[in-house]
């Protein structure tokens, strides 16, 4: 019989903002997401399924936003409600080398996690001070575009403001202007979709400053993120790589100790029947579907909410990326070898920092 843990009922009231902080954050991607699907389906059965209409037609209008930097703002990103987010673990963003900022970057963010708690807190709010650390750089966390086919929620997540323009001529760049076109304020980058389009629209930006931050793993790496676990996707991953050569960014390997940590999973080895149902979900979704837990709200023993564990975010050195806008085999091949060492030296760099013994090392597969 397991025995729970109560949490203290003297637990002083920051912590208890810190935890309602985590809550909210972890319900919006468990639970919210589904509510905003159920809430349009049910509107458009309704005898208000006039609004659901007209969202239908503003989806159309705003279909491009996700894939063209969003429009998250500054004032959201300073929300007091992430620097409480990011005390619960606490989030810590350490930076190795001062970067440029007439140059534009991808980010390469290892690893992936359960829920990417660190890319969230340190490239999607100001919690961790990534202004300040990087003066001159507007991160941008991309993500699954799943997320951003989801009514409502799409909007919650980019949390910005628009205005109709009309246009008499089209436009060049990847996306044409069409004679009337919605043009987003987005100042202040944040979630934006992982979709190709999507990353060359941040890395061709002039005048440089832009970054472009990507889980490498993706989702199928969530599916191995449990405590003390050093395996990472990146060997057969090199989309990347090609749009950093393509647009010329400057590629900077991150590592961020102890985001597996936050969370347990159930055991499912590849091969085992419940990995084939994880993958097979993954194809057909999008999104993977790790069954984990960790402590509740009131007790420590179960739970869908992270564990207290640090999480510290390294920023190592970027490696610098000469624009070829057809690279061969070759090219993505050498780069692609120079980003792996890079993200190695960094981690055996800051391995004994952070708590991880000599003998572990990453595994690359």
């Amino acid at each position: 019989m397991m025995k729970i843990e109560f949490a203290p009922l003297n637990v002083p009231l920051r912590r208890r903002l810190q935890t309602a902080a985590v809550v909210q954050w972890v319900f919006s991607f468990l639970v919210l997401a589904q509510c905003c699907l159920a809430m349009f389906i049910l509107l458009s059965l309704s005898r208000w399924w006039i609004l659901a209409a007209l969202y239908a037609g503003w989806l159309y209008l705003d279909r491009d936003t996700p894939s063209c930097g969003g429009r998250r703002s500054h004032w959201v990103r300073s929300w007091t409600v992430w620097k409480y987010f990011s005390d619960y673990f606490p989030i810590t963003l350490i930076k190795t080398v001062d970067l440029d900022p007439k140059h534009n970057y991808l980010f390469g963010f290892h690893p992936h996690g359960v829920l990417v708690a660190g890319g969230f807190g340190n490239f999607c709010t100001e919690a961790s001070g990534f202004s300040a650390l990087f003066p001159g750089l507007m991160p941008y966390l991309l993500m699954l575009p799943f997320w951003f086919r989801v009514p409502f929620f799409r909007d919650y997540i980019m949390c910005g403001v628009c205005r109709l323009e009309l246009k008499g001529v089209a436009g060049a760049g990847l996306h044409p202007t069409p004679p009337l076109q919605l043009m987003c304020y987005h100042p202040f980058p944040g979630l934006v979709s992982s979709e190709k389009a999507s990353a060359s629209y941040i890395l061709s930006r002039p005048g440089g400053g832009h970054v472009a931050v990507v889980a490498v793993g993706g989702a199928p790496e969530s599916l191995d993120a449990r405590p003390g676990a050093l395996t990472l996707q990146v060997l057969n991953r090199k989309g990347f790589i090609k749009m950093a050569l393509k647009h010329g960014a400057h590629l900077v390997p991150v590592f961020s100790f102890g985001e597996n940590e936050l969370f347990d999973q159930m055991e499912n080895p590849v091969g085992s029947l419940l990995r084939r149902l994880q993958e097979r979900l993954q194809k057909v979704m999008g999104v993977a579907l790790p069954l984990f837990h960790a402590r509740g709200v009131f007790q420590y023993s179960f739970g869908l909410l992270p564990y207290r564990k640090p999480i510290h975010t390294v920023v190592g050195r970027p490696i610098a990326v000469t624009q070829t806008p057809s690279p061969s085999a070759e090219d993505i091949e050498t780069l692609h070898k120079l980003y792996l060492e890079g993200l190695t030296q960094l981690f055996e760099e800051n391995k004994a920092i952070y708590g991880i013994p000599q003998n572990k090392h990453l595994q690359f597969i």
